[in-house]
This record gives structure tokens, sequence and C-alpha cells, in this order.
């Protein structure tokens, strides 16, 4: 038995890194998932190691670029499953730079993949949270909202701090539907990450040896676990919450 037996948990860009570990965690605690994300590929291999974990798991291929498919990909979800339970806002395809590097479109690429895709998903899925006494909704920010140096960072933070406002407002709007909302700022070991480190070395360390901690997160272990947790009944009475999962290295007041 497990804290989400008979849940119905739908993440986005699950097909690999953190969006796959957070899978991964909610799949052990009894979870069924929908898997959605670009690579099918990707998505059928998650499914298959969830599936091995007794879960029931779809891959749904699809870009959150594509916010008018949103709705369409919720109804979808919600008649396979039976329902909507938790929705987790992981996937982000923004870009990264000094300022005057990006053009309007650039910058703009990470507000429809970040804050407008997840008000998209979480309206969308709004209705299905609501029944059978509420659901949870997750999203995902970043510790370079309040970094001490926003350098190249700017696109990045900004899309992600109005994520974590649109995270505070639903959180406020919705608690009386039932519906807790909360976000996580994770360090995890993706893909990107794993390349940037092999990349980087030196650079890498000196990360690594700014964490309390003294590691970069596991991404289900560390990250996907304490997410299963926000979506359970041990988080019942948080929401609203911004929740850094970095090993102690941001700041966030």
């Amino acid at each position: 038995m497990g804290n989400l037996d008979g849940k119905i948990a739908v993440i986005s860009g699950a097909g690999q890194g953190v969006g796959q570990g957070i899978a991964l965690a909610l799949a052990s605690e009894g979870a069924s998932v929908a898997v959605l994300g670009r690579t099918e590929a990707k998505l059928v291999h998650t499914c298959e190691l969830l599936r091995e974990r007794g879960a029931k798991a779809e891959p749904f291929v699809f870009d959150v670029l594509d916010t008018a498919r949103i709705p369409g990909v919720v109804q979808d979800v919600a008649a396979r499953f039976g329902g909507i339970d938790i929705l987790v806002n992981n996937a982000y395809s923004g870009c990264y730079g000094p300022l005057l590097s990006l053009d309007d479109e650039q910058f703009a690429r990470g507000f429809h993949s970040g804050p407008l895709a997840a008000f998209a998903f979480m309206k969308a899925a709004h209705p299905y949270l609501a029944q059978n006494g509420g659901g949870a909704i997750v999203n995902l920010v970043t510790s370079a909202m309040v970094r001490w140096d926003l350098s190249t960072y700017g696109a990045y933070a900004a899309a992600k701090s109005a994520l974590r406002s649109l995270t505070r407002a639903a959180a406020n709007e919705w608690g009386r539907d039932g519906i807790r909302v909360n976000a996580v700022a994770p360090h995890a070991v993706s893909p990107a990450y794993a390349r940037w480190q092999d990349a980087h070395p030196e650079e890498a360390a000196e990360f690594t040896a700014s964490i309390p901690l003294g590691y970069v997160g596991d991404c289900e272990r560390d990250i996907g676990r304490a997410v299963a947790m926000l979506c359970g009944p041990d988080a019942r009475y948080l929401t609203g919450a911004t929740v850094p999962l970095d090993g102690g290295q941001a700041n966030f007041g």
C-alpha cells in the first residue's frame, strides 16, 4: 500500500531527468501516471520503468509550447485513466544567455513553455482535481530566481518567477476546492546537468562545493520522493509554498 494508491498523475516532461524521477517516485507510491513529453521513445521507456513497478502508465506525445492543444490532452488523459488527481508541471523549453543576446521570441519562449503552459494545464485540470475531495498541483521553479548573480539566467528566472506567483495565486483561490498548489526548486543530476558537468568539471566542482549537503540531488530519491510527499496525505496542510530541493544552497528568505 502506498500513499498515492488509486491516484492518477499527469507529469509533463517525464521522458527523462527530473520528470522521469518524479514519475518513478509517484508510481512507487501507487499512482498511475500519464507520461507527457516530446520524444515518443523516451516516453515509452519511462512507461516501461513505471510498469516494472506495477503502475499503470501511458505515453502522450506532446509539446507544451502547443498550448492550444492542452485542454484536449487533459481531457484525453482523464478519459483514459478515469480522472486526474495530481498535476506536475515540469516541462520547460526556454532560452539562456545574456539579456542583450536574446531576441523577443527567445525571451518569450520561456514564458510560453513555463507559466503559460502551466496555466493552461491547471485550468483544464481544475474540474478533475476538484473531484473526490481535491487534488494536488506541483510546479517546477528554480533557485535561479534568488541567485546571487543572475547574469545569463535572466529570462529563465523571469519565467519561473511568474510561475511561482501563479502557484501562490492558485493556492489562494483553489484551496476551498480542496486543491493544494505548491512549487519546488530542484537541483538534480538531469541529462542536461550531466552534460554541463562533463563539459565544465572545475565549475561543476565549485557549484557542488557551494551546496551545504555536498552533492547535487538524484532525480528520483531527492526530487521525486519529495514531490510524492507533497502530493500525499502527509502534506495535506501545505499549500502556496515554494520548497527548495537544492541541498540548502539557495536562500529564499
